[in-house]
């Protein structure tokens, strides 16, 4: 008979019977196992709840600024292919996805007269608008799943010889998230069509982004564009804006 007793690994109370083993090597009482089921299924709604919220985000921006939501999963989706090249981290890379999909929800805060305003833009106006990354950062800091994102939103007109806004910000001071984002905003401004004018072909926005490397881009983000052109390429003919994390990719990671 064996008179050995059983403790659970979790509370530390007398296992009876059943006994359970728990990823492979501890042993659990029933009593904690539903407690791990129980906590894996919040954290499914939570996960779940994380991939709405950006999505309504962008959709609220779209009800003010129309035909704009096809734009951010663009950049979202094309960011994505340069970000694998700075990190492997799943975390990170939502970030980095959530970042450039949310990067003008800032506009949300700026007044119709300047943001639906057909003709140029005054200097008061422009000054409007520039606070647009301050804006978006303020509402999206408050979500603290997003932080890595809020920063991205917040330097994405940032340049990297430090003439950009909001801060002015110079080289690495500017999130690295953000400096990879630039690129693929100009990428998809220039190969994408307006009402007043058709887009460009890839090679027109390669060139200009060779020509503005070390000064409104970070060289290393230039560098790993062209290391991906080939996918860019597919990708810009495609006008890809698929969602690149359905709900089982951002609950077992990437």
């Amino acid at each position: 008979m064996n008179d050995t007793i059983l403790t659970c690994s979790f509370c530390g109370g007398k296992i009876d019977h059943p006994r359970f083993i728990w990823q492979g090597k501890a042993y659990c009482c029933e009593g904690c196992v539903l407690k791990q089921e129980e906590f894996r299924t919040l954290e499914r709604a939570l996960d779940e709840a994380h991939l709405a919220v950006p999505e309504a985000l962008v959709a609220a921006l779209d009800e003010r600024e129309h035909k704009t939501s096809q734009h951010s999963k663009r950049v979202a989706c094309h960011t994505l292919v340069l970000a694998r090249h700075f990190t492997a981290d799943p975390e990170m890379l939502h970030q980095v996805y959530w970042g450039a999909l949310l990067h003008d929800i800032g506009k949300i805060g700026v007044p119709d007269a300047v943001l639906l305003k057909r003709g140029p833009l005054s200097e008061s106006e422009w000054s409007v608008m520039r606070s647009h990354p301050e804006k978006g950062y303020s509402i999206l800091s408050r979500l603290p799943f997003l932080a890595e994102a809020a920063e991205i939103v917040r330097c994405h007109q940032e340049r990297f010889d430090g003439t950009g806004y909001a801060r002015g910000l110079v080289g690495e001071a500017i999130p690295w998230g953000a400096r990879i984002f630039a690129v693929i905003d100009t990428l998809d401004a220039m190969t994408s069509d307006r009402p007043y004018r058709k887009g460009g072909s890839f090679e027109e926005a390669k060139t200009a982004i060779l020509r503005m490397s070390g000064t409104q881009f970070d060289p290393r983000a230039v560098d790993v564009f062209l290391a991906e052109e080939a996918t860019l390429r597919e990708m810009v003919t495609l006008k890809c804006s698929r969602r690149p994390f359905d709900t089982e990719e951002f609950r077992r990671g990437m």
